[in-house]
């Protein structure tokens, strides 16, 4: 099952995510929705209710962990709620961005890839760095952080110049110009 927004907001109170969370998913799935409609509007094939149910779910595993983890944890409660994979995978992988065989066996993840690969997952992972908190901010923002962090930018950066080729335009500036309307 793919949830809707109704559904999906039933499982953010059954699993006790905070207003906070929820208003960021609210945000990110706004984002998420301006991105896909500009990837189907160019043509390409792109599971918006996917994308939309991915974006708004995404961070249901903060309710259980503020840590990385929160992506794979997140992606084990809608798996056991009975989610459609590609939905569950969204989740999975919207963390950082991405996270690779070899990282996930050192945080001790199951065996697997964490990286995005389809549009789905690419767009709700780009449109999650896009947002900080409830405020949809330039994308330089988020790689500074990376750095600070320091996180290897070269993912996060791989991540928008592959919605970029695909899309034909620049994926924050879609987003940007979205809006300030």
């Amino acid at each position: 099952m793919i949830p809707d927004e109704e559904q999906s907001l039933a499982l953010h109170a059954k699993y006790g995510s905070s207003e906070r969370v929820v208003t960021h998913c609210l945000t990110v799935t706004a984002v998420s929705r301006t991105l896909a409609d500009a990837f189907l509007v160019h043509g390409h094939a792109l599971d918006k209710r996917a994308v939309l149910a991915g974006a708004l779910l995404h961070d249901i595993g903060r309710s259980r962990t503020q840590t990385v983890e929160h992506g794979y944890i997140g992606a084990k409660i809608l798996e056991e709620e009975g989610i459609d994979k590609v939905v569950v995978e969204i989740v999975k992988r919207h963390v950082g961005a991405g996270i690779s065989n070899e990282e996930a066996t050192s945080l001790g993840f199951p065996k697997g890839d964490y990286i995005p690969h389809t549009l789905e997952e690419k767009v709700v992972c780009f449109s999650d760095k896009m947002v900080s908190s409830d405020t949809v901010r330039p994308f330089e923002e988020e790689v500074k952080r990376f750095i600070k962090k320091g996180h290897d930018t070269q993912r996060l950066l791989a991540l928008k110049k592959s919605l970029q080729d695909d899309l034909g335009e620049d994926p924050e500036k879609v987003t940007l110009a979205r809006e300030s309307q």
